[in-house]
């Protein structure tokens, strides 16, 4: 690059910072980033696996954006099934008329989906999916005469979105204290972090703890009384506290609890639908049929927004006669551009095998990260799929964490900007112990795994060096 181009770069990208301190309010941020620090990164473009920034510097996109581009960046087909669209029909909505591109992804979905569920409604992001689910099943036991059935159960540090209803699923006290009184009847229960059982009082297997962290959910549905629970919120892997997959049999014994009960069963694979953890959606990996499952992210791998809440045909019937509809819907949800490219999207899924690609790989990129376990800050490598967390620990022998200003000092002092410096983009989260979180495309493959833990150790060991 000549001295005169490099120093139009330059000016360019003051500008951009210029104009994002003014004017962007960045989400999840600390705004003092912008009003008071050098700015952040400006990411213009993505390949494969690798995204740059605004100075022309390479990252491996170790999270997918967020959980999102599994299919990769630069797909050009995707934006040209965009533009096609487009050409064809902008824009017009499903609220009582419907089109072709919609019509065909939600068959499309229903194909993947297990058992009955077979009803698409469409929204335009996880949050809005959660939020439909949410209300569709307070809704649905009005309908069925037992109005009384509206709390929902979920597990604790989880994550399931931050519109009002939503909120109140969310279980990460944080989030939710300074919107407080947040929508009533969400409570929770224990998750699945096994590496931290004995603190939640459980000491046993880890099939033992599958079990008692399902009766859990017992214990609190007939605490509050089954006649008001409505329905349980549960994520195949939890992605907030660092990736804490379901111990053998926990699906299944959830299964039954809800069953027996009258209580509706929603998977939020918001993240590990699309090929996460190696299936169209991570329920049929861990042999389990949900009432609902809500999606969003891959289903377009991030070219457009778009959600969606499958819904099984015993919750449809009731809407199904007479005068009866549900009050709820969003301007662009079922977008047909949105909509086409989701097609498009899943037609590569299909055409480069990635959910296989992920299932042959997955135990590949777990041995590699692995390798990690020689660290004195590693404490659990842990995940499924496409989707691990490595969590850090102070001591290794006994487990112990990190207060709250250590977490402060690692993660935001220097992890993050540490990984990021040394060309991985993934996440350093405390939203519970802290933990490094990876969710890298779908199209990588041992070569990548090798590059990720080679960044990894560098950074690990430096951090540890620090403490």
């Amino acid at each position: 690059m000549s001295t005169t181009t490099d120093s139009a770069a330059r000016t360019d990208q003051q500008e951009l910072q210029d104009k994002a301190r003014d004017h962007l309010w960045m989400h999840f941020a600390r705004q003092s980033v912008m009003t008071e620090g050098p700015g952040v990164p400006i990411i213009v473009r993505g390949e494969g696996h690798h995204i740059w920034d605004a100075a022309g510097k390479r990252y491996i996109d170790g999270l997918s954006g967020l959980f999102v581009v599994n299919a990769g960046h630069g797909r050009r087909r995707l934006a040209e099934a965009a533009a096609r669209q487009a050409e064809e029909l902008a824009f017009f909505p499903i609220w009582s008329y419907a089109h072709p591109s919609a019509i065909e992804l939600a068959d499309r979905l229903a194909s993947y989906a297990p058992g009955d569920l077979n009803r698409v409604f469409f929204s335009t992001g996880g949050g809005e999916a959660v939020e439909t689910a949410f209300k569709l099943a307070k809704q649905y036991w009005k309908l069925m005469g037992r109005p009384t059935k509206h709390k929902v159960i979920s597990r604790a540090i989880a994550y399931h979105g931050t519109p009002q209803g939503a909120l109140a699923i969310t279980g990460l006290p944080a989030m939710k204290e300074m919107f407080e009184p947040v929508t009533p009847g969400g409570f929770r229960v224990p998750n699945t972090n096994y590496y931290r059982a004995a603190e939640m009082g459980f000491r046993g297997s880890l099939e033992e703890f599958g079990v008692w962290a399902a009766d859990r959910i017992e214990e609190m549905i007939l605490f509050e009384g089954p006649e008001t629970v409505a329905a349980v919120f549960l994520e195949p892997v939890q992605n907030s506290g660092g990736c804490f997959p379901p111990p053998p049999g926990y699906f299944q014994r959830v299964r039954q609890i809800c069953d027996k009960y009258d209580v509706l069963l929603v998977s939020d694979e918001v993240i590990c639908a699309f090929g996460r953890i190696g299936e169209w959606f991570a329920c049929d990996a861990y042999g389990y049929v949900p009432d609902m499952i809500t999606c969003a992210k891959a289903m377009t791998s991030g070219y457009s927004p778009l959600g969606a809440t499958i819904v099984s045909d015993r919750i449809h019937e009731p809407f199904a006669h007479g005068h009866v509809s549900f009050p709820h819907g969003y301007t662009f949800a079922g977008h047909p551009v949105s909509a086409a490219v989701a097609l498009e999207n899943l037609d590569i899924f299909e055409e480069e095998g990635l959910n296989e690609r992920v299932r042959e790989n997955s135990p590949v990129f777990r041995s590699t990260l692995e390798r990690l376990n020689d660290l004195p800050i590693v404490g659990d490598v842990r995940g499924d799929g496409y989707f691990f967390g490595i969590e850090l620990v102070k001591d290794k022998a006994t487990r112990e964490t990190f207060d709250d200003d250590e977490s402060e000092r690692l993660l935001r002092g220097f992890l993050s900007k540490a990984l990021f410096d040394a060309g991985l983009y993934c996440r350093a989260d405390d939203r519970g112990d802290p933990v490094i979180q990876l969710a890298p495309p779908l199209t990588i493959g041992p070569a990548e795994f090798d590059e990720i833990e080679q960044i990894l150790r560098g950074v690990l060991t430096e951090a540890w060096s620090r403490l």
